[in-house]
């Protein structure tokens, strides 16, 4: 069995509330079983213009906030998912959504750079979003094999490009970081997200930022969390907190013998860079 935790946070320009608020919720979990944590898109720093965050870029899993992540995920033994925060990329002026799976041991398996730049406007206290001016896109699709299964790592507005998932080939579980919006939330979440679990017949955790943050910018919460037939185990509504599910990876088997999708998909990629 492995505990699923889904955390909604609604974070804050401070990035040291915004550790203090993940490590309290860790604190209140029970870890006697494999537990995969995952933090929504922006976790550590959000409510700020895009430009402040390359203020913040860290090197690579040496700065504040990588190392309170690798330190938080040996400390309470988890699998920790770090939603998004700012790396130094190749380009001086940009910087990557970066979001990494931490192993119980501390150490990162892998990293995740957010492919999809959110650049639209929509009708909402923001209007217009331009992600790709300070953020440098990613380029290689992520899937890690774990003890706990074979994850694959996916954040926001990707979830809206079905072919990331099909390059993504079999996978056990989903994590899908996110600060959706209120308007676009509420129109297409739980469809979007409920697809995914069903299309790939996979278990997914999506945690989501929620309320109205220090810029004006309002987010719509409802972190969730999927089974592989697309049933809801868990989720929030606006509220701060955590969405918890105890599940069998194994469970999956069954479906996927009676139900072979990915073997009759014409489409599929057998190539994960």
């Amino acid at each position: 069995m492995v505990n699923l935790v889904a955390v909604q946070m609604t974070s804050q320009p401070d990035i040291d509330e915004n550790l203090a608020y993940v490590e309290k919720q860790l604190d209140t979990l029970d870890t006697s079983e494999p537990t995969l944590v995952v933090l929504p898109e922006c976790f550590a720093r959000f409510g700020t213009r895009d430009r402040e965050l390359l203020d913040v870029a860290e090197a690579r899993y040496s700065g504040k906030i990588g190392q309170a992540m690798q330190d938080m995920a040996k400390k309470y033994g988890v699998y920790l998912v770090t939603g998004t925060f700012p790396l130094v990329s190749e380009e001086p002026d940009k910087f990557t959504a970066s979001c990494l799976l931490v192993g119980p041991d501390g150490n990162v398996i892998d990293e995740y750079k957010k492919i999809h730049m959110f650049d639209v406007a929509i009708k909402d206290n923001t209007g217009s979003y331009q992600e790709s001016k300070y953020t440098q896109a990613g380029d290689r699709v992520v899937v890690c094999d774990t003890p706990i299964g074979r994850i694959g790592l996916a954040v926001c507005y990707d979830v809206r490009f079905p072919g990331l998932f099909n390059a993504m080939g079999d996978v056990d579980i989903l994590v899908l970081p996110a600060a959706f919006t209120q308007h676009t939330g509420n129109a297409h979440w739980h469809t979007l997200v409920r697809a995914r679990a069903i299309e790939k017949q996979c278990f997914v955790v999506a945690p989501n930022q929620t309320g109205e943050h220090a810029n004006g910018r309002q987010t719509f919460g409802h972190s969730v969390i999927y089974s592989p037939w697309g049933d809801t185990l868990a989720e929030l509504g606006a509220q701060l907190g955590t969405a918890q599910a105890r599940v069998s990876v194994s469970d999956r088997e069954e479906l996927k013998m009676s139900m072979p999708v990915s073997q009759h998909n014409q489409f599929r990629s057998d190539f994960v860079k």
